[in-house]
């Protein structure tokens, strides 16, 4: 019976020790995966950011070369506008989260 009772303490204590050892590593692999999760998303919103604001500076040069009667030579000057206003966003967001 003494036998019994020392074999269920030591299975309590061997489970609460495991428990114990676990627990940090899990908050640990939790804290380093959200991180890993915001760097995604933040790399995620930068390239959309630059792509975004190409294809509008395109958009915008075609439609005044339709405009105008100038193709293609308005649409070639809005693509480095519309480089420098990618350049621009992805610096203010890159910015915020410092």
């Amino acid at each position: 019976m003494d036998k019994d009772r020392d074999k269920a303490a030591f299975e309590a204590r061997l489970k609460a020790a495991e428990e114990a050892a676990r627990g940090p590593k899990r908050e640990r692999a939790q804290k380093n995966a959200g991180s890993a999760q915001r760097a995604i998303e933040l790399a995620m919103r930068l390239g959309v950011e630059m792509v975004a604001a190409m294809v509008i500076a395109v958009v915008i040069g075609w439609g005044l070369d339709r405009l105008f009667h100038t193709s293609p030579w308005l649409m070639i000057l809005m693509v480095p506008v519309g480089m420098v206003a990618g350049l621009r966003n992805l610096l203010r967001a890159a910015g915020k989260d410092k």
